[in-house]
C-alpha cells in the first residue's frame, strides 16, 4: 500500500488548510493505537485521526464514528491535559519522510504559553505517536513505549529527551540539484530499474517508483542507461506536479479487489478499476476503513475464536472415540451368537479345550464356525463370557448414540458461534457473543465493578426492493429472538442449508415476491459459513413449521416442509435500517 512520503506530502498539505489556527476541542482514544482528535476552525469541527498500527498505520481527515472506552488510557489523559483547547500553530513534515509534526499552542501548569509537538511516525510495525514538549525536548508521553528490552538504539517514553529516526541517506525530491543525483549513483552504485526512484528518493514507494520507471521505458525503448539527464527530466515534471498540488488522487480494483490506491495516475494500473477521490483523507478512510476494521475486529475477537477452537478440538477428538467405540460395538452380534450356538452345544465342550467348531443353525446353509474357548473357564463360564461381552457392547453403544447426539449438537453449535464472530461488523456484536457464551458456560463469569450494562443489540433489518422487511440475527440469542418470539407464524423463516449461518425472517403475511425472497437468500447466505462461496443452498418454510428441541443450544431449532433456493452470499444492494 503506497502511503508513502510523497502522499504524506499531500495529506500534510490538506491538513494545513483545514486545521492551521483551529482550536482542540475534545481529545479521543478509541483504540489502544489510535487517538481522534476534535478541532474546530472558521466555525466547522474536523475530526483528525491519527493511528499507529502496524498494520494500517494513517493520518487523515475522518468522519467516522467510533466508541469510546469508558476508561480513558493513560496516553489520552496526557493528550487532554497538554493539547485541549490547544491552538494548532504548525503542521509540517520531515522533509519527505514518513514523519508529521503538529505543533499546539497551550498554556502549561504556570500559566505561560508553550508548545506541545506531536510527533507522528507512519512506519510499519515502528509506527508511533508521541507528545514532545518543545522547550526542553521532553517526551510528556508515547502511545507506544519502547524501551531498551525492545530496541537497544532508540527509546520513546516519559520523562526523556526525543530523538528522530536515524536520518535517511536518500536524496530529498523536492530539494536536489542533478549533481547531487550523479554523486548519490554513483557512491551507491545503483542500477536503473523499478526499484530506481524508491533507491535514490526519500518518500517514494515501490509502487511510484515502478510507475515512474513505467512511464520512461515506455517513452524511450532505445533508452540507455547513461542518459541519467532524460532520467532527471521525467522525475522533476512528475515532481512538480506535485508541487504545483497538480494532484491525482486514485484507488484501482482488480475486479472487485482493492489493489492500490496514490496521489499520482498509475498508468501501469490501465487495467484495472480506476475510483478516483476529491481529497487523500477520502480516499485513505474508504480504502483502509474496512481493512482496518476487519484486522481490530479479528483481533477483538481472537480470544473467542480461540476458546470455540479449542472446544471443537475437543469436541471433535471426543467424535472420533464415539465412533471407534460404535464400530467396536458393531460386533456385538456375533458375541450373542457365540453364546446360543455355545448354549445349545454345551455338552460337547469339556473344561481344557481351546475352542470347538459348531454348526450355525441360524445360517441356512449351516455353515460351520469356529468358536475360541477359555481353557481355564467351565463350558458354562465359557458361555457366560460371551454374553457378558454382548451385553457390555450393547450398553456401551447406547450410551455412545446418546453422547454422539450431543456431541454432534455441540458441535453444530460452536461452529455456529464461530460463523458468528467471522460475520461480527462491530464491537457490539462481539460482546454479544461473548455474553452468549457466558450464559452457556463456556465462559466463566467475572463480575467487573466497572462494567457498564449495556441494552441487548436488535436485528439488523433490511427494507427489500418491494418494501418488504427482512431481519437478519447477528448471534444465536437474537437468531431465538427472530424465530421463536418476534416473527409470526405466517412469516418466512430462511436459513442456509447444512452449515451455520443466521436466521433469516421476511415479515409477510402474503406471498412474497421472487425478489425479495432471491435478497433475503443472499443475506442469509452471506452471514453464513458460506460465505466464501460462489452459491450456498438456502431453506425456506413458514415460521411454524421451525420448532426448538427442549434443551437445545441457542439458535439451535429443526424444520420441515421447506423448499430450497441457491444465492450468491452478498450483500443485495437494498436499504439497511436502524431499528
Amino acid at each position: 500500500m503506497a502511503l508513502d512520503g510523497i502522499f504524506l506530502y499531500t495529506l500534510v498539505d490538506e491538513l494545513k488548510k483545514y486545521l492551521l489556527n483551529g482550536k482542540v476541542e475534545k481529545v479521543n482514544q478509541p483504540e489502544k493505537d489510535e487517538i481522534i482528535l476534535s478541532i474546530k476552525n472558521n466555525r466547522k469541527t474536523y475530526k483528525l485521526s491519527i493511528s499507529a498500527s502496524s498494520i494500517y498505520p494513517k493520518i487523515h481527515i475522518t468522519n467516522a464514528a467510533k466508541p469510546n472506552p469508558i476508561k480513558p488510557p493513560m496516553f489520552c489523559m496526557v493528550l487532554r491535559k497538554y493539547i485541549n483547547s490547544g491552538k494548532v500553530v504548525n503542521i509540517r513534515q520531515l522533509d519527505t519522510d514518513r514523519i508529521v509534526f503538529l505543533d499546539f499552542e497551550n498554556t502549561d501548569e504556570l500559566g505561560f504559553n508553550s508548545i506541545y509537538t506531536l510527533v507522528v511516525e507512519i512506519m510499519g510495525r515502528h509506527s508511533n505517536i508521541t507528545l514532545v514538549r518543545n522547550r526542553d525536548n521532553l517526551i510528556m508521553d508515547s502511545i507506544k513505549h519502547i524501551t531498551l528490552e525492545i530496541n537497544t538504539i532508540r527509546c520513546i517514553y516519559p520523562g526523556i529527551a526525543y530523538v528522530l529516526p536515524p536520518k535517511s541517506l536518500k536524496l530529498n525530491p523536492f530539494d536536489y540539484t542533478f549533481n547531487n543525483l550523479i554523486e548519490f549513483i554513483n557512491q551507491n552504485t545503483i542500477k536503473f530499474d523499478k526499484r530506481f526512484f524508491s533507491n535514490v528518493f526519500t518518500g517514494v514507494s515501490s509502487l511510484f517508483s515502478n510507475e515512474i520507471f513505467y512511464r520512461f521505458t515506455q517513452d524511450n525503448k532505445d533508452f540507455k542507461y547513461d542518459n541519467l539527464k532524460g532520467i532527471d527530466t521525467l522525475f522533476q515534471n512528475v515532481i512538480h506536479d506535485l508541487k504545483i498540488k497538480n494532484f491525482h488522487f486514485s484507488s484501482y480494483f482488480d475486479e472487485s479487489r482493492a489493489k492500490d490506491f496514490y496521489c499520482e495516475q498509475i498508468t501501469q494500473f490501465k487495467d484495472f478499476k480506476e475510483k478516483k477521490y476529491l481529497s487523500p483523507s477520502e480516499l485513505i478512510e474508504e480504502f483502509y476503513y474496512k481493512k482496518d476494521k476487519a484486522d481490530r475486529l479479528k483481533n477483538k475477537s481472537s480470544d473467542l475464536q480461540k476458546l470455540i477452537n479449542i472446544n471443537l478440538d475437543r469436541c471433535n477428538k471426543k467424535l472420533k472415540i464415539l465412533q471407534n467405540n460404535l464400530k467396536e460395538c458393531s460386533k456385538k452380534d456375533k458375541y450373542m451368537l457365540y453364546g446360543n450356538l455355545l448354549t445349545s452345544n454345551i455338552y460337547n465342550i469339556k473344561k481344557g479345550d481351546s475352542k470347538i467348531n459348531v454348526q450355525n443353525y441360524y445360517d441356512e446353509n449351516l455353515v460351520l464356525v469356529e468358536i475360541k474357548l477359555d481353557e481355564n473357564k467351565t463350558p458354562s463360564e465359557n458361555v457366560q463370557r460371551y454374553f457378558k461381552k454382548y451385553n457390555k457392547l450393547k450398553k456401551t453403544e447406547e450410551a455412545a448414540k446418546s453422547q454422539l447426539e450431543l456431541t454432534e449438537e455441540e458441535i453444530n453449535y460452536l461452529e455456529s458461534v464461530l460463523t458468528n464472530i467471522k460475520n461480527a461488523e462491530d464491537y457490539d456484536s462481539i460482546e454479544e457473543i461473548k455474553k452468549e457464551l457466558i450464559s452457556t458456560g463456556y465462559i466463566r463469569f467475572k463480575k467487573n465493578v466497572h462494567s457498564k450494562k449495556s441494552k441487548p443489540l436488535k436485528p439488523m433489518k433490511f427494507i427489500s426492493s418491494d418494501g418488504i422487511y427482512i431481519y437478519v440475527g447477528k448471534n444465536n440469542f437474537q437468531n431465538d429472538y427472530l424465530t421463536l418470539k418476534f416473527a409470526d407464524k405466517r412469516d418466512i423463516w430462511m436459513h442456509t442449508k447444512n452449515i451455520p449461518g443466521s436466521h433469516v425472517i421476511i415479515k409477510s403475511f402474503k406471498d412474497v415476491p421472487d425478489k425479495t425472497l432471491d435478497e433475503a437468500a443472499k443475506l442469509a447466505a452471506y452471514y453464513s459459513k458460506g460465505k466464501e462461496s460462489s452459491k450456498v443452498a438456502v431453506d425456506y418454510t413458514q415460521v411454524k413449521n421451525v420448532h426448538k428441541p427442549n434443551g437445545a443450544k441457542p439458535g439451535m431449532v429443526i424444520y420441515y416442509t421447506n423448499k430450497t433456493i441457491y444465492a450468491a452470499p452478498e450483500k443485495p444492494e437494498i436499504e439497511q435500517v436502524s431499528n
